[in-house]
C-alpha cells in the first residue's frame, strides 16, 4: 500500500468534481471521474512549505520575476526534458487558457481560422468561440494508436489560411504523446503555410513507463514562426486550486505584447504567492514524487485493462500519457443517452461523455483514472454492470 492508495474525503473543499457534481450530471452523490483534477493530496514536503508560509501570515502583492520562479522552470525542463529555455523567455499567467485566449487575439485577427486536432480539450471550443475564431477540426485516425492524418492537416492548411495551429501535446482526450518525428511534421507544415503555434502542454509530466514527452520548444532551431508554450505545475502536482501557470515565448515583441496585456489591460501583475511557493518546491524537490505518481497510475491503466477484458462491449487501451482513459463504447448495443441515464441514475458514477471533446467522441467515455485504486475498481464495476 502507497500513499496514493489513501482515501481523502473531498467533499467540503468546494470541489468542482465532487461538491459540484450535480452541475454537469444533474445528480449529487455521484462517484465522479470528470474533471481532470487528482484525488490526491499534494506531495508532503510541498504542503509543508505552504503550511510555513501560512505560519507566517503575510500575502501582499508578490513578483514572479526573478531567478527562484523562473529558474525551477528551466532547471525543470532541462531535467525532464533535456530542453534548454532561456529564463527571459517565461512569464507568469494565472492559468492556461487564460494565456490561450491572449495568445490567440494578439495571433491572429477578429474572424481568422484556428486548426486544432479532434477530438479535442472541451475549454478550446468556448475560447475559440468567444474570441470569435473558426475552429477547423482535424480528426486523428484511429489506428494501432491515433495518428495524424499530415496529408489531410496539409490540406487544411492550404485551403483555409489558418493563423494559428493550436496542438495539445500530451492530447486531451486520446492521451498520444507525440513523437518528435510527428511534431518535426507539424512545424514543417507551420512553417511552410505561415501558421503560428500555440501549444498547451500541461499534462507534460504525466507519462507511461518508457514514454518521452517532447517539448515544441526542443525543436525551436527549426521553427520559423511565432511558437508558444503553456503549461503549469498544476496538473502534475494536483494543485489547480493555488492558481499558477507560465508561458514560455522565444519572441521578444510578443512576450512584451502578452505582458503588456496581463500587467496593464487585465491588471494581472501580482502572482498568487501560495501558487507560486508551490511551483517552486514541486520542480525543485518533488520529482521523486512524480515518479512515485506515474508509476501508481500505470497500475491504475493496468487494472483497467484487465477489468474491461471481461466485456467486449468497450474497447480500451493504455495511452502514452495522462491519468485519461479514452474508452471506445462502440459496441454498446444501446445508446449514449441510454447508457448516461443508467451510469448517472442507476449506478450513480459520473463519467464524461465523449461528445463534449467533439463529434469523434460520440461513442466515446473519458474515464479520469486520478485517484486512490480502491475508488478506480468501484468506478469501472459500475460501468461494466451498466454496459451489461
Amino acid at each position: 500500500m502507497t500513499h496514493f492508495d489513501r482515501i481523502v474525503s473531498r467533499y467540503g473543499t468546494y470541489s468542482t468534481q465532487w461538491d459540484y457534481v450535480q452541475d454537469r450530471f444533474g445528480e449529487k452523490e455521484l462517484l465522479p471521474f470528470s474533471i481532470s483534477d487528482m484525488d490526491f493530496e499534494i506531495p508532503s514536503g510541498t504542503k509543508e512549505v505552504l503550511a510555513h508560509a501560512v505560519e507566517r501570515g503575510l500575502f501582499g502583492y508578490t513578483r514572479w520575476n526573478h531567478h527562484a520562479f523562473k529558474g525551477a522552470i528551466r532547471s525543470w525542463f532541462q531535467r525532464r526534458f533535456q530542453t534548454e529555455l532561456e529564463e527571459e523567455w517565461i512569464s507568469y499567467s494565472p492559468s492556461v487558457i487564460y494565456s490561450l485566449s491572449v495568445f490567440i487575439q494578439l495571433l491572429s485577427r477578429k474572424g481568422g481560422k484556428v486548426v486544432t486536432l479532434t477530438p479535442c480539450y472541451d475549454a478550446f471550443f468556448n475560447v475559440l468561440k468567444e474570441n470569435h475564431q473558426e475552429l477547423l477540426a482535424v480528426s486523428l485516425q484511429r489506428e494501432a494508436k491515433f495518428s495524424i492524418d499530415f496529408n489531410e492537416l496539409e490540406e487544411c492548411f492550404k485551403r483555409e489560411n489558418p493563423e494559428i495551429f493550436l496542438l495539445c501535446n500530451p492530447h486531451n482526450p486520446t492521451g498520444r504523446a507525440f513523437t518528435e518525428e510527428e511534431l518535426g511534421c507539424m512545424v514543417d507544415l507551420c512553417n511552410q503555410y505561415q501558421v503560428a503555434i500555440i501549444s498547451d502542454e500541461i499534462h507534460m509530466d504525466i507519462l507511461r513507463k518508457g514514454i518521452s514527452h517532447i517539448p515544441i520548444l526542443a525543436l525551436k532551431d527549426k521553427i520559423k514562426v511565432p511558437v508558444v508554450l503553456l503549461s503549469s505545475a498544476s496538473k502534475t502536482f494536483n494543485s489547480p486550486g493555488l492558481g499558477c501557470s507560465y508561458t514560455i515565448v522565444p519572441d521578444d515583441q510578443l512576450r512584451e505584447q502578452f505582458l503588456k496585456v496581463l500587467k496593464g489591460r487585465d491588471g494581472l501583475s501580482s502572482v498568487p504567492y501560495l501558487g507560486m511557493l508551490a511551483l517552486q518546491d514541486c520542480y525543485n524537490n518533488q520529482e521523486g514524487w512524480l515518479n512515485e505518481l506515474n508509476q501508481y497510475l500505470d497500475g491504475n491503466f493496468q487494472v483497467m485493462t484487465d477489468l474491461l477484458k471481461s466485456t467486449d462491449s468497450i474497447i480500451s487501451y493504455i495511452p502514452e500519457a495522462t491519468y485519461l482513459a479514452w474508452l471506445d463504447l462502440t459496441n454498446v448495443p444501446f445508446s449514449m443517452d441510454k447508457l448516461q441515464q443508467i451510469l448517472v441514475h442507476q449506478e450513480k458514477v459520473a463519467i464524461m461523455r465523449g461528445d463534449t471533446y467533439g463529434e469523434e467522441g460520440k461513442k466515446y467515455l473519458r474515464l479520469n483514472l486520478g485517484a486512490p485504486r480502491e475508488k478506480i475498481i468501484d468506478g469501472l464495476e459500475r460501468l461494466l454492470r451498466a454496459v451489461q
